[in-house]
């Protein structure tokens, strides 16, 4: 019987770990010895995280939430470690399965490194080259104790081989998170609420920003939500705000006809205005990996990105943190003179089945 522990710690985990579930559960159905255990580290409380949340993945609820949230990243890694040390001890897997580059990911591998069982990270080897991001230290120290490498793309892997990592390790399986995406597509719904009633397809902006790049320093803030308000015409700009973010904003007192602040939406909702909007406006990876496949035309506001590809072959563009850059890009967007999605080798929808083999093969075969 081959046991696989799921690690998950933030939002965005959850969307990468229910394919890998519902491959499980396939496999299972076929007449396979395999089960998993879904371990939540508890590092994000989201009020959005109910059984809703989960529900519209079509998972079931996490065997355990370590509700390690809170504190410093210091604190919070320690909190993490000490409960994933228990839930080890107490349910021993084949193999613990990390996703993504959060605190949980290094947390989760290092503790069971520790205790002699193996890890294996799915979107192993993407790089932004920014060690000032928390998460690049993540991936880079994961990356450094990873038995077996689940990677997006063909830079991810020479990035590992750069590193020293031999062949047999690296398996190019695609993005778990497109196959999330593309499942759930046909259940996109529209908000509810009078403002979204009034929307028209192509007709308005969806806007995230939540990094300290772009929103601890109040000025630039001002400065940034001057250039998008100034550079949108008369379309609407629906920002879902982040706790981090809103406190700022509140401060700053920035109101306009035009500007909608949103509670965080569920996967579902998010999705649907993605999917209808003129052009994203984000400092979000992942959100640019989504807006390429369904043909979005989106605007990274950061320096780098660890997803090149979404700009290679993908409709997202690097802006950068300086205000000053969006002009000509959103003129072009508000032109519809946008490239076109080319299709990213293996973002089909069916990483996660390949992932699952892949386990079973090396730990069970």
């Amino acid at each position: 019987m081959l046991q696989i522990t799921l690690i998950a710690g933030a939002r965005p985990n959850f969307m990468k770990i229910a394919p890998l579930i519902h491959a499980i559960q396939a496999l299972q159905n076929s007449g396979h010895a395999v089960r998993y255990r879904l371990v939540h580290t508890g590092q994000h409380y989201d009020h959005k995280m109910s059984g809703d949340f989960f529900e519209q993945l079509e998972i079931p609820d996490p065997d355990v939430n370590l509700g390690a949230g809170g504190g410093t990243q210091a604190e919070q890694t320690a909190a993490i470690m000490m409960g994933f040390e228990k839930e080890l001890m107490d349910h021993r897997p084949d193999v613990v399965l990390v996703v993504g580059d959060v605190t949980s990911t290094l947390a989760c591998s290092i503790t069971a490194k520790k205790l002699m069982v193996p890890v294996v990270h799915v979107e192993g080897g993407i790089r932004s080259g920014d060690m000032s991001m928390p998460e690049e230290i993540n991936r880079i120290v994961t990356d450094s104790i990873t038995d077996h490498f689940f990677t997006t793309s063909e830079l991810a892997n020479e990035n590992l081989r750069k590193a020293g990592v031999e062949e047999r390790r690296i398996h190019f399986v695609g993005n778990t998170m497109i196959d999330t995406l593309l499942k759930q597509k046909p259940r996109f719904t529209k908000p509810k609420g009078a403002l979204f009633e009034g929307l028209e397809a192509g007709d308005y902006f969806v806007l995230t920003l939540h990094r300290p790049a772009n929103v601890d320093e109040e000025a630039k803030l001002k400065a940034t939500m001057e250039a998008i308000l100034s550079g949108t015409g008369s379309h609407p700009v629906l920002f879902p705000v982040h706790p981090r973010t809103a406190k700022i904003l509140k401060n700053l007192g920035i109101q306009h006809p035009r500007l909608h602040y949103l509670e965080p939406l569920s996967y579902l909702a998010f999705n649907y205005l993605v999917q209808h909007a003129k052009g994203v406006i984000t400092d979000s990876g992942g959100i640019t990996e989504e807006a390429s496949v369904m043909n979005v035309p989106c605007l990274t506001l950061r320096d780098n990105t660890e997803r090149p590809e979404t700009i290679d072959q993908g409709t997202n563009e690097l802006v950068g943190t300086d205000p000053a850059r969006l002009k000509p890009f959103l003129e072009k967007m508000l032109k519809g003179d946008w490239k076109q999605y080319q299709g990213i080798p293996k973002w089909d929808g069916h990483a996660a089945e390949r992932i699952v083999q892949v386990l079973y093969d090396i730990y069970q075969g």
